[in-house]
């Protein structure tokens, strides 16, 4: 009567795909590339995240460039 259900993470990983529904699609795929070609992350470590731990990595990522451009121009109008 009762189905089953799998202890592998895949069904975990679907339910947190559902709540990514305030990303679009597109957005989703330009933020990955993003982050393989000048973040160096991998593909697989991109798709294990769950989606909390994805906003919170790029939240800190963003947070950390804006600093950075921000010092750079401390820096270039110190010249």
């Amino acid at each position: 009567m009762w189905a089953r259900r799998s202890s592998r993470i895949g069904g975990n990983v679907k339910f947190f795909r559902l709540l990514m529904g305030h990303e679009k699609l597109v957005d989703y795929y330009k933020t990955n590339f993003a982050l393989m070609q000048h973040h160096k992350y991998s593909i697989t470590e991109l798709e294990e995240m769950m989606p909390f731990e994805r906003d919170v990595y790029i939240m800190l990522l963003s947070q950390f460039i804006n600093e950075e451009n921000n010092r750079m121009q401390q820096h270039s109008k110190g010249r």
